[in-house]
């Protein structure tokens, strides 16, 4: 879905497991290979600015002087040019690159890693009580896995709510969610506590979106319940983006700790987006919002509707108790829903064409109701059963795929359960 910047990109192979930490390597500065243009100097100021590096002097209308957060003067400081007009911006946009690579400054390389990758930032800090192994740098696992375990569910809400608006996606728009991650990045803060997802402006952009307005409207939903009792403001944030499952991610996030925020900061580049605003504040949620996150996550699991379709699929397993009667269908969903598979309980008749079909390599076509329940996997009241004729490459790969399950299908044929 989304990878890590210490992820290696080497050759293939399976990754071993590691139970500690990388060690720290020091960052080459972003876009150093030859020929490559040299990031914007305002860009670079305004990521220094954002970090809380401080300009301490320099020539007015030339360059200036930065300094990280804590330094008490401005040796060692990053000399940034105003702009990239001059002769030797260049240059200078060089060294102040190969100086970030070198700081100390536990800012600095976030500061490259956003140049090497321009887009909007979120960031998730989780308030946990500071033990002697935190107090000396170190994270614990299992923290460390539950905060990185919320971010991905939270970026995940966002990909969906991008996709369409819903109390409850269920099964529905996964694959394409997941794509939509695919290139972001992330990056954990140096205490463990903390973690950065980094996403690409030109592909990024409408999760950021999205899941700014969808998480404002859940903090508002859920002050509004806190003191009125009522669950109203859950239905209308769904128009926002809210649903269940950013109400599951808000709760994994909070869970086991004293707090927790989400920021979300706009790439400089690319500037706040329409409707937005240009500095959004962070978002806070604490252990009490816990009874009304999970009050709607149910009501929005309970509420949303089932869906009418009218789907193609290639039967990928059949299961019935005898020999006869109606039987259990799983479809690989070739067209018609969002959803990678569904499962259909068949008449006779029906089940045995669904039986034929697979046989001979055809898809079915069939109409029904996706239920919600079950995550949008479940298809009811099929009718219309019928196979469908498709063109011989998609047979032959259909026929390969009946050919690898062929003792699984006797088995269902002769009644047994799978």
């Amino acid at each position: 879905m989304h990878r890590s910047m210490d992820e290696p990109t080497g050759a293939a192979g399976a990754p071993a497991a590691r139970s500690h930490p990388a060690p720290a390597r020091t960052w080459a500065p972003p876009l150093a290979e030859a020929g490559a243009q040299p990031p914007d100097p305002a860009v670079l100021g305004a990521l220094l600015l954002r970090h809380g590096w401080q300009r301490r002097g320099g020539a007015p209308g030339r360059y200036g002087r930065w300094t990280p957060p804590g330094a008490t003067d401005a040796a060692g400081g990053l000399l940034v040019p105003e702009s990239a007009a001059f002769p030797d911006s260049a240059e200078l946009m060089e060294e102040a690159l190969a100086a970030l690579a070198r700081s100390p400054a536990p800012s600095a390389r976030d500061i490259l890693v956003s140049l090497a990758v321009p887009g909007d930032e979120i960031r998730w800090r989780r308030e946990i009580p500071e033990s002697a192994a935190a107090a000396a740098g170190a994270s614990g696992w299992t923290e460390a896995e539950e905060l990185r375990s919320a971010a991905r569910q939270i970026l995940l809400a966002g990909a969906l709510a991008a996709r369409g608006r819903a109390g409850y996606h269920g099964a529905r728009h996964r694959r394409k969610a997941r794509a939509a991650l695919d290139e972001v990045l992330l990056g954990p803060g140096a205490d463990g506590r903390a973690l950065t997802a980094y996403l690409p402006a030109a592909s990024g952009r409408a999760i950021a979106v999205r899941l700014c307005h969808a998480l404002h409207a859940t903090r508002e939903a859920v002050d509004y319940q806190r003191a009125t009792g009522s669950m109203d403001a859950f239905d209308s944030a769904v128009a926002a983006g809210a649903g269940r499952e950013l109400t599951e991610a808000l709760i994994t996030l909070v869970r086991g700790c004293e707090g927790a925020r989400v920021d979300l900061r706009w790439a400089p580049a690319a500037g706040a987006p329409d409707g937005c605003p240009a500095r959004p504040g962070p978002v806070e949620f604490s252990p009490g919002d816990l009874p009304a996150l999970r009050a709607a996550g149910a009501r929005y699991l309970r509420d949303e509707p089932a869906v009418r379709v009218r789907l193609t699929g290639a039967v990928v397993r059949l299961r019935r108790s005898g020999p006869r009667g109606a039987g259990i269908v799983r479809l690989r969903v070739l067209a018609g829903a969002e959803v990678g598979h569904v499962r259909a309980e068949l008449d006779e008749e029906a089940y045995r064409i669904a039986g034929h079909a697979h046989l001979v390599g055809l898809p079915l076509r069939l109409e029904g109701r996706l239920e919600s329940r079950g995550g949008f996997r479940r298809l009811t009241g099929a009718s219309q059963v019928a196979p469908v004729q498709v063109d011989e490459a998609e047979r032959d790969r259909l026929m390969k795929a009946l050919q690898e399950n062929v003792d699984f299908f006797e088995e269902a044929c002769a009644g047994e359960e799978s």
